[in-house]
């Protein structure tokens, strides 16, 4: 019988994580272990939905006459996406990010009342993006020069039901053509490299 190797170390759930947000052009944190500070901004709680990795591809392919199987695929479109639902909306950032306006535009009056209104030809709002998954000890953070919110669903009002924004995040290539920058906790050397 064949004898399977099974690590669970190697595996991750994804039990905890945070998302925060810059301004486009915000450097990545040096330290992917710790917390971002800074012009990083943190988005807050999260629904327990978590976070979604994406990826998105269209290709065509070419099958040559009298052959059933193509012989050649191309890929036409790669998008990556992230998606998750902001649940603190009261959040400076969350509402920036929600209706495209400047985080500086949302300070309180006096009486603490934020006003603002939104337009009817929204600008590009590309932001820089970190998201972290925590599983204990384990852990992955995702760096997203370029993103910009492309998918904004319904707010729901009701009772019972938490008020969330849920958001869908487009990535951009960067100068260096990169969508995304990954880091993660690998195990010791040497170990499970079969």
């Amino acid at each position: 019988m064949v004898n399977i190797i099974r690590a669970a170390d190697l595996s991750v759930v994804g039990s905890n994580g945070g998302a925060w947000c810059a301004q486009l052009g915000t450097a990545r944190p040096t330290n992917p272990a710790a917390a971002p500070t800074g012009a990083w901004l943190a988005i807050g709680a999260i629904s327990d939905d978590g976070l979604t990795n994406g990826i998105e591809e269209d290709s065509e392919s070419f099958t040559p006459w009298g052959q059933v199987s193509p012989f050649r695929t191309v890929t036409t479109s790669s998008v990556r996406t992230f998606s998750f639902t902001a649940w603190e909306t009261n959040r400076p950032i969350v509402r920036s990010l929600h209706n495209r306006i400047p985080v500086v535009d949302l300070i309180p009056d006096v009486d603490g009342i934020v006003e603002y209104v939104e337009t009817a030809t929204p600008t590009p709002d590309r932001r820089s993006w970190l998201f972290d998954v925590y599983d204990g000890e384990t852990w992955e953070r995702f760096y997203v020069p370029e993103g910009e919110i492309t998918e904004r669903s319904d707010v729901t009002y009701a009772q019972g039901e938490m008020v969330g924004y849920e958001w869908t995040i487009s990535t951009y290539p960067d100068a260096l053509g990169a969508l995304v920058y990954h880091a993660y906790l690998a195990p010791a050397v040497g170990e499970h490299l079969s």
